[in-house]
């Protein structure tokens, strides 16, 4: 167990017997003498997607859950599945639903990932900051381009839209930020 003022972002903990992932936590101090401090977060389930605020007070204790980060990799999509391996077990695992559409617009066979998981189901899954992807279709080179200026729609390897510098042309490898799918730099 921990206590709840030790509680950071990204830790996962069992609330409602889920885990849950912290995504933000903040504590407000008492107005009022005698008053306890409040420790105020935000968190994510990981079997529904859900998040929700919650407060406890400083002496609260939260259960810490059964939760794992373990190195993956992707194998191949199967309909709307995707098809991962754990590098340690070399046990495979079909995901599918919202944990795999968030992510599959950057995975390539072969790319390495973080699998989340608790009792041994995924109900997370990872990706790098970055990947390198290669554009197959954009709009020809605008002369006199800049970094700053114009951009333009291109299609990656993957499937996905990114807007890229207007200077890139087709069959050119990009850095994306997996974050907020953006363009950030040639590979």
């Amino acid at each position: 167990m921990i206590n709840a003022s030790d509680l950071k972002r990204s830790q996962v903990v069992l609330l409602d017997d889920a885990p849950c992932i912290v995504l933000d936590v903040s504590q407000q101090s008492p107005t009022a003498r005698g008053g306890s401090t409040l420790i105020k977060t935000k968190y994510r389930n990981l079997l529904t997607g859900q998040v929700m605020p919650k407060t406890f007070k400083a002496g609260d204790r939260i259960d810490e859950a059964n939760f794992n980060r373990r190195k993956g990799q992707f194998l191949y999509a199967s309909g709307d599945d995707g098809v991962f391996m754990d590098n340690e077990s070399f046990e495979q695992y079909e995901i599918g639903g919202e944990i795999y559409t968030d992510v599959k617009g950057y995975l390539l066979e072969g790319f390495e990932v973080m699998l989340g998981v608790f009792s041994e189901q995924v109900v997370s899954l990872e990706v790098p900051q970055t990947v390198e992807l290669l554009v197959t279709e954009t709009a020809p080179a605008i002369k006199n381009a800049t970094a700053t200026a114009q951009t333009k729609e291109a299609v990656l390897e993957t499937g996905i839209s990114v807007q890229v510098p207007g200077y890139l042309e087709s069959g050119e490898t990009i850095k994306i930020d997996t974050r907020e799918c953006r363009f950030v730099s040639r590979a």
